[in-house]
């Protein structure tokens, strides 16, 4: 039989067996309860006191949305301090004392952590029946849009891992991964706009042709939309049957989401894994 990780094994009997754990829950599951009983109370406005089951499609787009939002804020500030708190605490050189080679105890606990988020995710799902119980939305939706959330925890919580790696002190490690997060969700979107607005200037004649070229400018844009959260979250939404509709680079936009989201996270995995090598620490920031 396999021994399991240790650290694995500790990280996951802490997080999830303190009160903490029960209360972060009950918060998460009010606050996304709460902007749903709120938008189904708007939607009395036409019909007082019945809700119109022909938005049971837009509550599931205000749904969603609102998960991803909060999941920004709770993935990084749960991994931004997993390898920093160590250090704060003197138990970082401890614990490369062991057999654990850097790869595992950064893995560790990169699945320790996304495991709770994991977790909450699951814990909305009968938030979602109730979506189901008008209907208008295909299970494939649902589908997507979960395992959105999974590639999505991941990327976000490898930012959080690295941040935590490279920086000694655990604030400067959670306003770095936050950061980062949001240039990742919102300014990747934003220059995806404007860089779309630039070439349908140029198209225009507003701008020189010699100044961007056409075919590498659209190229650009398509790019930041397929590895942008909101983009990527609104194509599963509107597509059919949780397919996003538009294909570039030969891939759907999901698709290229996926494999960017994927391969990143797992370079940052490796990264914060020879940050913690003996002969590797002097790169990190004093």
């Amino acid at each position: 039989m396999a021994e399991i990780n240790p650290v694995l094994l500790k990280e996951l009997r802490q997080r999830f067996r303190t009160g903490k754990t029960a209360w972060l829950l009950a918060l998460y599951l009010l606050v996304i309860g709460a902007f749903v009983l709120g938008f189904m109370y708007l939607s009395w406005r036409g019909s007082p006191g019945i809700f119109q089951p022909d938005r049971s499609r837009s509550l599931f787009i205000m749904l969603s949305v609102t998960q991803l939002v909060l999941l920004g804020f709770v993935v990084p500030g749960l991994t931004a301090g997993v390898i920093s708190g160590e250090r704060e605490r003197q138990t970082l050189n401890v614990l490369l004392t062991t057999r654990l080679t850097p790869r595992q105890i950064v893995w560790s606990k990169l699945v320790s952590s996304c495991a709770f988020v994991v977790l909450l995710v699951t814990a909305t799902l009968p938030l979602y029946s109730i979506v189901f119980m008008y209907g208008g939305i295909a299970p494939g939706q649902v589908l997507g849009v979960f395992g959105f959330y999974l590639v999505t925890i991941f990327l976000f919580g490898c930012i959080g891992v690295a941040c935590s790696s490279f920086f000694k002190r655990t604030g400067v490690s959670t306003v770095t991964a936050y950061g980062l997060a949001f240039a990742l969700a919102a300014g990747t979107g934003f220059l995806a706009v404007f860089l779309h607005e630039m070439n349908r200037l140029q198209a225009r004649g507003g701008i020189s042709p010699e100044t961007w070229h056409p075919a590498f400018l659209a190229w650009v844009v398509e790019f930041l939309q397929d590895i942008n959260p909101v983009f990527v979250l609104m194509q599963i939404l509107l597509g059919e049957n949780g397919i996003p509709t538009g294909v570039n680079f030969g891939l759907p936009g999901w698709a290229v989401y996926t494999l960017v989201y994927l391969a990143a996270g797992v370079l940052l995995q490796h990264w914060s894994a020879r940050l913690l090598l003996p002969g590797k620490r002097r790169w990190r920031n004093p």
